[in-house]
């Protein structure tokens, strides 16, 4: 029911940007937070960059300063606007949402299907 779906990615050129959107929909719940993960091939996923229910921004080190994440007022949408891009960049992207069913405490994470962010040098 609960539905991620990415857009924005593609192929750029290093130094380029991209803004990437996540629109979430279905069921009831509310949002603890939003993120941005990447994943390259033979790499672990990673997590690039999150936004907490309170506005408060979490970055991985090699993206501070040059990717940006926010949301909607509703919570419903989270953007990662990428800018400055690098070759290392490339990588599947996938938007996480850790939700909170409304009348309990219990929290799941749900994931989009990844869009993919090409960097060339």
């Amino acid at each position: 029911q609960v539905q991620l779906v990415e857009s924005g990615g593609g192929l750029v050129q290093a130094g380029g940007s991209l803004r990437l959107s996540c629109a979430l929909s279905g069921g009831i719940f509310r949002v603890n937070a939003m993120g941005w993960y990447r994943q390259a091939p033979g790499k672990q996923r990673e997590l690039v960059a999150a936004i907490f229910s309170g506005g408060n921004t979490n970055y991985a080190d090699s993206v501070k300063g040059r990717f940006t994440i926010s949301r909607d007022n509703a919570e419903n949408t989270v953007y990662l606007q990428m800018n400055s891009l690098k070759p290392e960049d490339t990588a599947v992207y996938y938007c996480n949402a850790n939700l909170r069913s409304r009348g309990t405490l219990r929290s799941n994470d749900y994931w989009g299907q990844g869009t993919q962010v090409t960097v060339s040098s």
